[in-house]
């Protein structure tokens, strides 16, 4: 297990603690008021800025978690170090999707926090491994 080294890392794997654990209501409240959550990727489901409480959590997180099973996916911090405001993370992000195929991708995270907050977020992944199991929003039919 990962040990933080001081309060922003602690802050940081508190993050990732509640994400895991599903809690969308406590992600929301280690986020600042003008957060930001960009994933670094193209044609993936979430793909886009996220901005606010409200369009992390409610508009991105929520449908997103819900293409896996509940409580899932868990994600696991392999490394973690920071410099300041600037905290990055190597993870690791395993579960079952819906249909409960296994789920195990790769992810490198920065974080900028502000006023004790999570004020940034860029997620890097295996986009190709997610299409793969996911497809892209241009892959599905129009509803």
């Amino acid at each position: 297990m990962v040990k933080a080294d001081n309060d922003s890392e602690r802050l940081v794997l508190r993050f990732f603690e509640v994400l895991s654990a599903g809690d969308l209501e406590a992600v929301r409240d280690l986020l600042h008021e003008d957060a930001t959550w960009k994933p670094q990727i193209r044609d993936v489901p979430g793909a886009g800025v996220h901005r606010g409480k409200k369009g992390i959590v409610d508009d991105f997180l929520r449908p997103i978690r819900g293409l896996f099973r509940p409580g899932d996916p868990k994600v696991i911090v392999d490394t973690i170090a920071s410099k300041g405001s600037l905290v990055i993370a190597e993870a690791r992000g395993i579960g079952k999707v819906a249909d409960g195929r296994d789920y195990q991708n790769l992810y490198a995270w920065a974080f900028d926090l502000k006023a004790d907050k999570i004020f940034a977020i860029r997620e890097y992944m295996d986009s190709h491994y997610v299409i793969n199991l996911l497809g892209s929003p241009q892959s599905k039919p129009a509803a």
